[in-house]
């Protein structure tokens, strides 16, 4: 399941089957809100407006491997540390 805010661009992107909007004060929504802070802090191209970092690409396809990337990579650590539990 996916918990986010009623925030209405999360239904546009999100499938429904899995997605729960829920308030804030349930504290569903830290685990969205952490995989957000830890997506901005790897891949600082994303941030390059509130920063002026110098990794900042102008390329579409960048932004997106990028993303890709951290996605795979950020799972990948979640399931080795679920599975030697």
């Amino acid at each position: 399941m996916i918990y986010t805010d009623y925030w209405e661009a999360y239904k546009a992107v999100l499938p429904c089957q899995r997605h729960w909007a829920v308030g804030k004060e349930t504290g569903l929504t830290s685990y969205i809100e952490r995989l957000n802070n830890t997506l901005q802090q790897r891949v600082s191209r994303l941030v390059r407006w509130v920063r002026k970092t110098l990794a900042f690409s102008k390329k579409l396809d960048n932004h997106s491997g990028a993303i890709w990337t951290f996605i795979h990579y950020y799972n990948q650590l979640i399931r080795l540390k679920h599975s030697s539990c």
